[in-house]
């Protein structure tokens, strides 16, 4: 499913895939996961390393952080909190490709989901208005191990599932990374149960790498753009 979605993307990226010189703006957004900490591992140093070696001109962009891992990641916040920040920034640093991990920081007494899956959209949205050619990649998050606060997860992961599927579009793509499968809080996070450790990032990369790849990569033969 992530490989058809993704194919998708070449026809509203084509005039961009067609530039060899110009790298791909990767807009990295999400919770502590994204943004990294001394205490756990983070996929973005080495999703860039993948990517070098992949032969990929690429930079990551945003307002926080040091080139050439900048980054629109906010740790403590919840989708919420990033649905409101991130936007007014986003003019200031263009990007073409949205990482979207953002699932945590809730408890499941709140009975979240709904106001997250709103939250998502009103991001997603903020995003194509700031670039009507924006790849969006929606992460189904990875699963965690403090319970019972973050036992709303699943539900969740369903939840964005269903957003992506009624967002999407040939021109505006949102593709589903599910992050969720495969990863073990008991084996690929640390101690808090939470945070990735260095197996976890390593999974989490391996998930971004497999919807990446056919964006970036050019077309052999580029189809016509739609007029």
């Amino acid at each position: 499913m992530i490989r058809i979605l993704a194919a998708a993307a070449f026809l509203s990226l084509f005039a961009h895939a067609s530039e060899a010189a110009t790298p791909w703006r990767i807009l990295a957004v999400g919770d502590s996961i994204t943004e990294g900490g001394a205490s756990f591992s983070c996929y973005r140093p080495l999703l860039a390393e993948r990517l070098r070696a992949a032969g990929i001109r690429f930079e990551f962009v945003g307002s926080r952080g040091t080139d050439p891992l900048r980054h629109e990641g906010y740790g403590g916040k919840n989708v919420e909190f990033l649905s409101a920040q991130v936007p007014p920034r986003l003019k200031d640093h263009p990007f073409d490709i949205v990482l979207l991990h953002a699932g945590h920081n809730h408890f499941a007494e709140e009975k979240p989901v709904p106001g997250m899956i709103a939250s998502t959209e009103s991001l997603i949205r903020s995003f194509r208005a700031a670039n009507p050619r924006v790849v969006v990649l929606l992460a189904q998050v990875i699963p965690a191990g403090k319970l019972p606060k973050y036992s709303y997860l699943p539900e969740l992961n369903r939840e964005l599932a269903r957003l992506a599927a009624r967002l999407h579009s040939t021109l505006q793509p949102v593709v589903v990374v599910d992050q969720a499968t495969g990863f073990d809080w008991k084996t690929d996070t640390v101690d808090d149960h939470v945070h990735p450790n260095a197996a976890g990032a390593a999974k989490m990369t391996a998930r971004w790498l497999e919807a990446l790849m056919p964006v970036v990569l050019k077309p052999a033969e580029p189809a016509t753009p739609p007029r």
